[in-house]
C-alpha cells in the first residue's frame, strides 16, 4: 500500500486513521478512501461499488508480499453518527471517544473513527452484537436518518467521495485532497507521483473543488456538467456529489475551473441550467489567500 496510496501508510496506526487516494499513472484517482487499522490489518473504507476494480487493480501489485486481500463489507456493520451531544453520547455508551479529527480508537468489537463535520461526526465499525449494544442505546435521543442525509454532512465537511462516474476524472488536488491531508508529498513513489508533485511544486492548478447549492431536485448524480453562462457548450466543472438539504434543493461539491468561478455564474447542465451558488468551505482555498493578498 504504501507503493501505490497517495498518503503515508505507515503514519496509520490503531490510533490514527487517515484519508488518502489511488492513482493512475497519469495521477487522476480511481478512488479515494479512509484507512484505519484494527486487529492486525488495515482496513479500506471506499464504495462498494469500486471495490471490486479497486481490489483487481491492487492485486496486482501483491507479488510476493506476504499479504492478503479480500472484501470484509460484510464482516462489520457499519454506523455513521454525528450531533452536537454525540461525543458524550458515545462516551456514555463505549466509555471514550476519539479526541480529534482523523483519530480512532477500537474499544472491544466497535472502532470510532472521528472525521471532519460542521458537528461532531463518527464513523462506527463493529459485529453484529457489538453494534447492536450501541444502536439501542444512541436510539433513545438520537434518530436513523439514512445515508443522504450522511453524504450531505460528508459535503458540508468538503470532503470528496470519488464515485464510479467520476474514478479517473480528477487529480488529488482538484479535489482539495491536500487541503485535508489525503496527500504525502514527502514519501516515496506511487502510480502518478510525479504528476501530483508537479502540480504541487511546478504546475498552476486550473480546477478546484467548491461547495455551492444547486435548486435542483433530485441531486444531479456524480459527474453531471457544469457550465459558464458564457462558455459555449464546452463544460468547466463536474458534480464530484450532491445530496438534498432540508431548506430546498441540494448541496453539492464540484470541480470547475477556477477562472470560470471567479468570472461569473456556473450552471449545470448547460449554460441557462440551474445555477450552482458558492458557498463557503469550512477550509481556506489557497487560491482565495492568494487574491486576498495581492
Amino acid at each position: 500500500m504504501q507503493g501505490q496510496f497517495s498518503n503515508d501508510v505507515t503514519n496509520v496506526s490503531a490510533s490514527r486513521s487517515q484519508l488518502s487516494s489511488y492513482c493512475t499513472p497519469k495521477g487522476r484517482m480511481l478512488a479515494n478512501f479512509r484507512l484505519f487499522a484494527r486487529d492486525d490489518g488495515i482496513y479500506i473504507a471506499l464504495p462498494a461499488a469500486l471495490s471490486e476494480t479497486f481490489l483487481q487493480r491492487l492485486r496486482m501489485f501483491v507479488l510476493m508480499s506476504d499479504v492478503t486481500l479480500e472484501d470484509v463489507s460484510e464482516n462489520f456493520i457499519h454506523l455513521g453518527v454525528s450531533g452536537p451531544d454525540v461525543p458524550a453520547e458515545l462516551e456514555a455508551a463505549l466509555g471514550e471517544v476519539p479526541r480529534s479529527v482523523d483519530d480512532a480508537l477500537t474499544l472491544g468489537e466497535c472502532t470510532l473513527i472521528r472525521t471532519p463535520g460542521i458537528h461532531p461526526r463518527f464513523e462506527v465499525y463493529g459485529t453484529l452484537e457489538c453494534m447492536k449494544k450501541l444502536w439501542e442505546v444512541l436510539n433513545v435521543r438520537g434518530a436513523p436518518v439514512g445515508q443522504p442525509a450522511w453524504g450531505l454532512l460528508r459535503v458540508m465537511a468538503g470532503v470528496p467521495m470519488i464515485q464510479p462516474g467520476t474514478s479517473e476524472a480528477f487529480v488529488p488536488q482538484m479535489a482539495n485532497m491536500e487541503l485535508i491531508n489525503g496527500v504525502n508529498f514527502k514519501k516515496g513513489c506511487y502510480p502518478g507521483q510525479e504528476v501530483v508533485a508537479r502540480m504541487q511544486y511546478l504546475g498552476k492548478l486550473k480546477r478546484r473543488m467548491y461547495l455551492g447549492r444547486i435548486a435542483a431536485e433530485p441531486p444531479p448524480e456524480p459527474g453531471a456538467e457544469l457550465y459558464a453562462a458564457d462558455g459555449g457548450e464546452q463544460a468547466v466543472g463536474r458534480i464530484v456529489e450532491a445530496y438534498p438539504h432540508s431548506d430546498g434543493g441540494c448541496m453539492a461539491l464540484a470541480v470547475v475551473q477556477i477562472g470560470s468561478m471567479n468570472a461569473g455564474t456556473v450552471h449545470l447542465g448547460a449554460a441557462d441550467g440551474p445555477v450552482f451558488e458558492p458557498a463557503e468551505l469550512p477550509y481556506e482555498l489557497p487560491e482565495a489567500a492568494e487574491e486576498v493578498s495581492k
